[in-house]
């Protein structure tokens, strides 16, 4: 099933490829690894497994669906209130690296569609996506 489009956030850094994505992985691992807000939710899946970012590895909320170290990460989910994919995607370019989250998902029923108003509509995710990028590029961009 696909999802329906809901934003792309773009993040030039000032680094290579391979250090923006060690920054990604950890970026990723700090922000969605936390369950509190899962179980709340319900989220599947519910608990972290597998390594750091491998094909079918688990956040709380998020499954590594498709990996490919350096280039990228497409993590799926769902909850209560919606069906989710966060599409992290790594271009190399002349002086760094563009970071980019791509955002799809469903909202359905009426309580998806509150959810949906609560989080979405009101630039909640589009802040929270944009602070994560910007974070991943500052520690990307500190590496040696």
């Amino acid at each position: 099933m696909e999802l329906p489009f809901i934003d792309e956030h773009r993040e030039p850094v000032a680094a290579p490829a391979a250090a923006v994505w060690a920054a990604l992985v950890e970026g990723i691992t700090r922000s969605l690894g936390t369950s509190a807000l899962s179980a709340v939710l319900g989220t599947e899946p519910r608990r972290a497994s597998g390594g750091p970012f491998e094909t079918g590895s688990t956040l709380p909320g998020f499954a590594a669906a498709e990996v490919v170290p350096e280039q990228l990460i497409r993590l799926v989910g769902r909850h209560r209130f919606s069906h989710y994919e966060l599409i992290f995607t790594l271009t190399e370019e002349p002086g760094g690296t563009v970071l980019a989250a791509r955002s799809l998902a469903d909202f359905p029923g009426l309580l998806g569609s509150v959810y949906r108003a609560l989080v979405i509509s009101s630039g909640a995710h589009r802040q929270v996506v944009g602070r994560m990028l910007k974070t991943i590029r500052r520690h990307a961009e500190a590496r040696p």
